[in-house]
């Protein structure tokens, strides 16, 4: 019997029939090239589709003829004419329905500097990249509104069964939307009305261009944060106009907007699961009898069903979860819930996306592969002894795959349990979705019958012993010994690093007295989650860096939420400095300098110096092994100190070359 019973039941959305609640929200993949569809975009989608999901909208499209961006599927230009054909048919082949996102960023940017080219409801300055745009004419935007939907026929024409119109994010119709970005005193400013009055046009034009079973979706601004922005109260009175006018097939919101809150419209798990669904469900209200799209956070089948059943929204749409597993759907449906790889809401996609390396998941290595939905690998025709040292990350989804492909495969892991670092990193404030990597990881080699050998520090005898054909060696790094720090101490235990501190304090409820001072030299989110959970065992917390600002290897989107989330919490954090060989550690002072004008300042009250450094990778057995003839490959941080990105991705690698 299916377990949840509310989450795929069958219904409609307009006028077209959905197999199940589920949907794909818009994520951007960046597979487009030149514009150009190709076919691991189209792939991306078809395996979300035949994963489960009823209806899927697409990233923005190109559909304006000022939309020239090359990851952006052209559709204005007609480039695509029969690539869009084949999209559509691959996601209708599932029986799934595919929409096209309507988007235009105007102003809002952010990409480190100003976007020279963005039009906007008014020329004032983007709250985030200072980009001050072109204000459209009244004209101007009329003939935006027949370019989009120009466009939508090409989609319509296709197979696209509708498209959505992202109104929210700080992007060009927010800005419209917004009495704190439009400051126009024309028909497309003014009163609400006047400000929606964009918005209601082009649906209408939507509507008399495409059809009455073309589906029309809106994603709306929820709460935007912004002074003088939009608010609940205003939400509603836009949902009520959007309502009046007629012609929407589903609603959606979504939160945050160009500015500091730009992290709020990717919560993660520093604060509540479903975050927004009690508030889309009130706002929903205001739009009585359309169907309402649950987003935001939502990653557990169980949160779908509770979602459906409650009567909190019709439709539970998911963008991250099923960027991670594009099976999450089917494997619910079976009872499979263990084999869902579970999105760990890092925000690496939305990172890996603007930094210009298209998409990528931290516990997904095969996302736009064309057979990736519900992946098992190919079993091997030349079945090895392969031994896997090091039970982290790296080392676990190596040992998963090698085994599921038919190799004998031994895991020795120096501590008791699966996960390295890792499994460090999930007992932290936010992190708690990380142990889904491990949990699968572990799950998936034991089915395979992979033997895991835990609790002990392998030598080179106990892996010799085994007479592997092959050794994976993955066995970690460790944080380097700050040269400022008495050599005497050094594993002693007098300064730990701040895995060390973590693993002390993890243990520890009650208060200590004094202060804390980290020296951030990782700039990983480990680092800044360790801090909070300090704050909360001691009296202050004190951040020293040698960078300009903390979490620079952090998507904006993190670093946003980590300064929110330290500042909240009074950790005090400097940049610009370097810790002093000269401080006197053991009266509780540490001396720091800044690294441009050598000004020096003291903490004083400190009772605990720790520090996250650079990496050193744990290879001391890389030479005995070699030197005894073993074909060794290191993996993970064990080959150089990374990501969780490229510990999965590299351990799979591994994985299917032996």
């Amino acid at each position: 019997m299916n377990a949840y019973p509310h989450l795929f039941s069958r219904t409609r959305v307009g006028q077209r029939e959905l197999k199940n609640r589920i949907v794909h929200a818009s994520m951007s993949t960046h597979f487009a090239v030149g514009g150009l569809i190709t076919d691991r975009l189209i792939d991306y989608y078809a395996n979300r589709a035949r994963g489960g999901a009823a209806m899927l909208v697409s990233e923005p499209m190109a559909m304006l003829s000022w939309q020239k961006l090359p990851t952006r599927p052209a559709v204005f230009s007609g480039a695509n004419e029969e690539a869009l054909r084949r999209w559509a048919g691959a996601v209708s082949a599932h029986g799934s329905l595919m929409l096209g996102q309507i988007q235009d960023n105007g102003r809002g940017f952010r990409s480190g500097f100003r976007n020279p080219y963005a039009y906007g409801a008014s020329a004032l300055p983007d709250d985030l990249s200072w980009t001050v745009p072109h204000a459209l004419s009244a004209g101007e935007v009329r003939q935006m509104i027949e370019e989009f939907v120009f466009s939508a026929k090409r989609l319509a024409d296709a197979g696209f069964a509708g498209v959505e119109i992202s109104a929210g994010h700080g992007h060009i119709f927010h800005q419209f939307l917004s009495a704190q970005s439009n400051r126009r005193d024309d028909e497309y400013g003014g009163d609400v009305i006047g400000r929606a009055k964009l918005l209601t046009d082009l649906i209408a034009a939507l509507r008399s261009g495409c059809g009455a079973d073309f589906i029309i979706g809106v994603k709306l601004p929820a709460e935007d944060g912004i002074a003088g922005g939009i608010d609940l109260a205003e939400a509603a009175r836009i949902t009520e106009i959007v309502h009046k006018a007629g012609g929407v097939d589903y609603l959606t919101y979504c939160w945050g907007a160009h500015g500091n809150t730009l992290y709020e419209h990717l919560p993660d798990l520093h604060g509540p699961r479903t975050p927004y669904v009690d508030r889309i469900a009130a706002l929903g209200k205001s739009a009585p009898g359309v169907p309402i799209g649950a987003l935001g956070l939502i990653t557990d089948p169980n949160e779908g069903e509770r979602i459906v059943r409650d009567g909190l929204a019709d439709l539970v749409m998911l963008g991250r979860p099923l960027v991670t597993d594009p099976a999450w759907g089917i494997k619910a449906e079976q009872g499979r819930e263990a084999q869902i790889r579970y999105c760990v809401s890092c925000n690496t996609c939305w990172h890996s996306i603007n930094i210009g390396r298209g998409l990528l998941c931290d516990n997904n290595p095969r996302v736009g592969t064309a057979d990736e939905a519900d992946w098992q690998p190919e079993p091997t025709f030349s079945k090895k002894r392969v031994v896997v040292v090091g039970a982290g990350i790296a080392g676990m989804e190596a040992a998963w795959v090698a085994a599921a492909r038919g190799h004998a495969v031994t895991v020795l892991g120096a501590s008791e349990e699966s996960g390295g670092k890792t499994r460090l990193h999930a007992l932290l404030p936010g992190g708690e979705n990380l142990s889904s990597i491990y949990d699968f990881q572990r799950l998936s080699a034991e089915r395979a019958g992979a033997r895991l050998v835990l609790g002990q520090r392998a030598t080179a005898d106990d892996i010799l012993a085994l007479t592997p054909d092959h050794v994976l060696l993955a066995t970690g790094s460790t944080p380097a010994w700050p040269g400022y720090l008495p050599k005497e101490y050094q594993g002693e235990g007098v300064f730990p690093d701040l895995r060390e501190a973590v693993a002390m304090f993890s243990r520890v409820t009650g208060r200590q007295r004094g202060t804390v001072v980290i020296h951030d030299a990782d700039h990983g989110a480990f680092t800044y989650a360790a801090a909070e959970l300090l704050s909360e065992r001691f009296d202050n917390v004190v951040l020293l860096t040698e960078r300009e600002r903390i979490a620079s290897d952090e998507a904006l989107v993190t670093r946003q939420g980590i300064y929110a989330r330290l500042y909240r919490k009074q950790i005090e954090i400097v940049t610009s400095v370097r810790p002093l060989a000269s401080s006197r550690f053991e009266e509780g002072e540490v001396a720091y300098a800044n690294v441009f004008n050598g000004r020096e300042s003291v903490v004083t009250d400190v009772s605990m110096f720790t520090y996250a450094t650079a990496r050193v990778p744990d290879e001391l057995l890389l030479e005995p092994l070699r030197a005894a003839g073993m074909d060794v490959r290191v993996i993970g941080d064990a080959f150089s100190p990374r990501t969780v990105l490229v510990a999965t991705a590299e351990g799979y690698r591994a994985g299917m070359d032996l």
